[in-house]
């Protein structure tokens, strides 16, 4: 009798059957290229209508003997099948010279090309009742007709009895799901699951894997029960591969129902011999019955099975090599399985035969003496046959180091979310997007950690690269990630700090007017006239304490001017600079937020030239103690737009008219303990000259105004406003008007926030003489970076944000001006609103990033000034 090398998966071990692979395809499609999408789905894609378990069929036609050693079946029509081969009664019996069939494509009603099957070798699970000598089978797709001829290439020869064609129907099952795809992702790409049953814990956690019951094993035909490895120890895996197919991964499912279907029905087997299947998309299958989790004793590598598990890869690999993520899911169950009895998928392992035979290379083995393996060895390696096929094995490399390796380039990016840049780390109120990058792949990867100071705080699967964290303290924090690899094998990231901001003292107020020129309140009855002065008692008035304050929040109102002028507010006692709070023309009402230091509890206020009316309500002051509340950098983030119905209904505010705007709990700000809310307030589309007053919920409105404003004009304004109730009122005085609220940071009763130190006011920027950037206007959809961190007082470290008096004047057509961090993204927030001609100023509170902050401009050019007047730091 002749010997042939196989050339497919074939083995056995000790009453155990071996899973022989899936040698050809009897249809007419060519050869896979293990390409996910080369094939189309069909009946056997996972979409069928039973339910699980899946009844299978086996279709059996007998073979004419010719004499003369041939036999045939006939071209004829069949019941659908899918998968096919030729079985004997004698499971001793042999057949040499060739057994050829082919099939016919239901779909396409034509023939495929006559395809070689490789008969088993006999005897392969000894001598069991029913047991059939066979060939390997064959997945053919959906076929419909069959065809078979038989020779042993000598004259007179004899074939052995009980010739006949199988034919599988591997049937369909709604557990396979009704959208085309299994219940479970390719484990390249899915999450892990933990173990379902008490087995040995691993060290690299367990992919997904398609169970038997979702891949519609019919249990009834598997009545013996598993057998498990002698000593209960894996120590080492076998990579095979099953079929040439072509076939859609969604009929991967089909594929493994009827090589199970075969093994038992055809060849009278106990089940289905490897433990794991893998198809080209990277989906794992349960194989042999036991427990994913356990020792099962497969049938998959003669003579070597009661100390090892088995990977089949779905496809013959002989012409192509298999997709990487097939070989990730392979390398991700074997680590997992290796895992549980510490054996190094890189690594070695030592096996005791259990046959005397010889392997591919010609290696001799000797039964009951110790060989040295890889501990991911191939078929090859242990039987004399090709499998896993010319192209996998060269890639058995690819997966050990898959199965062992580490996640590599592992690094922190950024931080976002609420976090801002601060020098070589960042600074944050408290909660913070982690962002990281690996040039490891998703699949290689089970889980990210993000570590707040060496815990960890929060998680992600392998496919993500951010992560939202609440860092929690006051202080420095190290902040890293920690990546668990496919193996097991852990990596931690080099840590960034993050510093959460300490606190502040700042004491809101209800709005209360303190000076008002037109009336003799607060100072004389008079307009203020030109290069004139009004010295304003800030303090001791029953609303701000007498002693231990800092600075004053004012918003300051410049009314009936005679002509284009500025007015600058200044501490008194201490020499004017050249900044300014407020610029307008003649006959324009403008107003404008201040923060004024208090240096004998007195500020003064200068107006350059003309006549002007000066209005002063006091929101809140600095305490110089440690009883205020502390300032919290947020946004800018839109609030309220009554044009769209942002945080209110969708309506302009009517005469006499108010919104109630929640604040607290919203957009990032606590729902408890937040004192105050720095909102940028605009007012836009009046249709009468009026003026908006905010003030807190559950207080009675006081005579204090915000915004102050004429028909058709557009006028925005920073407000402090005390928060009660956790919202906020906007009241109209005259016709309609429509209201845009943009928040920039908040005041919190805690001490996570920044404290305020005075400063100035100083001119840090002026476009027009080249002060702190180029000489030059702003064009349109153009920014200047004006550097604060170091400059003019500004600590070069620890500026969590600068307090800056932003004026826009030149300006060439209508625009707007956005004042942001540098390092950031611009959101939709503005800062200053104007038309061409106008000169407008408004407070910012702007947090600092890299040392520096933007200032961008929408439309036309436009010339900008800032006053730093004061900035925040832990």
């Amino acid at each position: 009798m002749r010997r042939r090398v196989r050339r497919t998966a074939v083995g056995s071990a000790l009453g155990v059957v071996a899973v022989l692979g899936l040698q050809s395809v009897a249809g007419g499609a060519a050869v896979g290229t293990g390409n996910a999408t080369a094939h189309q789905p069909s009946v056997y894609s996972a979409a069928g209508q039973e339910s699980a378990p899946v009844k299978s069929e086996v279709h059996r036609l007998a073979l004419a003997d010719k004499g003369r050693g041939e036999a045939v079946l006939s071209r004829r029509d069949t019941e659908r099948f899918a998968l096919l081969g030729v079985s004997w009664t004698d499971p001793a019996a042999t057949v040499e010279g060739t057994i050829q069939a082919r099939a016919r494509n239901a779909e396409t009603g034509e023939w495929g090309e006559w395809k070689d099957l490789e008969p088993y070798p006999a005897l392969l699970d000894g001598r069991r009742a029913g047991a059939r000598g066979s060939t390997e089978p064959i997945w053919v797709e959906a076929s419909d007709g069959a065809e078979v001829r038989i020779s042993d290439g000598a004259a007179n020869g004899t074939l052995p009895a009980g010739l006949r064609l199988d034919l599988v129907d591997p049937g369909t099952t709604e557990a396979d799901g009704a959208s085309g795809t299994l219940n479970a992702e390719p484990a390249a790409f899915a999450q892990d699951v933990p173990p379902t049953t008490p087995g040995p814990a691993s060290s690299a956690p367990q992919p997904a894997i398609v169970s038997r019951a979702d891949w519609g094993a019919d249990e009834s035909l598997n009545d013996e029960g598993p057998i498990y490895l002698p000593d209960g120890k894996i120590r080492a895996a076998f990579v095979h591969h099953t079929t040439d197919a072509e076939y859609d991964c969604s009929e991967s499912a089909a594929v493994v129902r009827a090589i199970h279907v075969y093994h038992v029905k055809t060849n009278g087997w106990r089940d289905l011999g490897y433990n794991f299947l893998v198809d080209k998309c990277g989906k794992i299958f349960e194989g042999r019955q036991g427990g994913i989790d356990q020792p099962v004793m497969g049938a998959h590598t003669y003579g070597w099975n009661s100390q090892s598990t088995s990977v089949a890869f779905i496809g013959n690999y002989t012409r192509q090599t298999a997709p990487d993520a097939a070989l990730v899911s392979a390398s991700r169950v074997i680590a997992y399985k290796l895992g549980q009895y510490g054996v190094n998928p890189a690594g070695k392992a030592t096996l005791t035969a259990g046959a005397t035979q010889t392997n591919y290379f010609r290696t001799s083995f000797t039964a009951g003496q110790d060989y040295t393996f890889d501990a991911v060895s191939g078929h090859r390696n242990g039987y004399n046959t090709e499998c896993p096929g010319t192209m996998l094995y060269p890639q058995l490399p690819t997966i050990r180091g898959y199965a062992s390796g580490t996640v590599a380039g592992l690094a922190v990016t950024s931080l976002s979310g609420e976090a801002t840049k601060a020098g070589s780390g960042y600074q944050t109120p408290g909660q913070a997007s982690v962002n990281w990058t690996t040039s490891t792949q998703n699949g290689l990867i089970h889980k990210f950690e993000v570590l707040v100071d060496g815990q960890a705080v929060g998680w992600s699967w392998g496919h993500i690269r951010t992560s939202s964290v609440t860092i929690e303290g006051y202080g420095a924090h190290t902040v890293a990630v920690r990546a668990t690899h496919t193996s097991g094998k852990v990596t931690t990231s080099a840590p960034v700090t993050v510093t959460v901001p300490g606190p502040k003292t700042f004491k809101p107020v209800t709005p209360t007017r303190l000076m008002d020129t037109r009336s003799g309140l607060g100072v004389a009855k008079a307009k203020v006239g030109s290069g004139d002065e009004v010295v304003l008692q800030v303090t001791g008035n029953g609303v701000v304490p007498s002693t231990g304050v800092g600075a004053v929040v004012l918003n300051v109102t410049a009314t009936n001017p005679t002509s284009s002028s500025y007015v600058s507010v200044y501490p008194n006692g201490t020499e004017r600079t050249s900044a300014s709070n407020l610029n307008f023309t003649a006959g324009r009402t403008i107003p404008n937020l201040v923060v004024v230091p208090v240096v004998d509890g007195k500020v003064r206020f200068y107006n350059h030239a003309g006549t002007v009316d000066l209005i002063a309500d006091v929101t809140g002051y600095y305490t110089t103690g440690t009883d205020g509340s502390t300032h919290v950098n947020i946004g800018p983030k839109r609030l309220m737009d009554t044009r769209y119905g942002t945080g209110v209904p969708k309506a302009a505010v009517g005469p006499r008219g108010q919104v109630t705007l929640p604040v607290a709990g919203v957009e990032g700000v606590p729902a408890e303990g937040v004192t105050a809310v720095v909102l940028n307030v605009t007012a836009t589309n009046p249709t009468s000259s009026s003026y908006v007053s905010v003030y807190p919920d559950g207080t009675t409105r006081t005579s204090a105004s915000n915004l102050n404003f004429t028909a058709g004009q557009t006028i925005p304004n920073l407000v402090v406003v005390p928060v009660v109730n956790g919202k906020v009122n906007f009241y109209n005085h005259a016709g309609t008007v429509d209201l845009i609220a943009d928040i920039t940071g908040y005041f919190t009763s805690g001490t996570e926030g920044a404290s305020h130190i005075n400063l100035g006011p100083k001119r840090l920027m002026d476009t027009r003489y080249g002060i702190g950037v180029p000489k030059a206007a702003v064009g349109p959809r153009g920014q200047v970076t004006l550097p604060v961190a170091g400059v003019e007082g500004v600590p070069a470290e620890g500026v969590t944000a600068v307090v800056l008096n932003v004026t826009a004047t030149n300006p060439t057509s209508s625009s707007y001006v956005s004042v942001y961090p540098d390092g950031t993204t611009r959101t939709s927030a503005s800062n200053l609103n104007f038309t061409a001609g106008q000169t407008i100023p408004n407070l910012v509170v702007v947090p600092v990033v890299n040392g520096k902050v933007n200032f961008y401009n929408h439309a036309g050019t436009v010339d900008l000034i800032a006053d730093i007047t004061g900035y925040f730091t832990k």
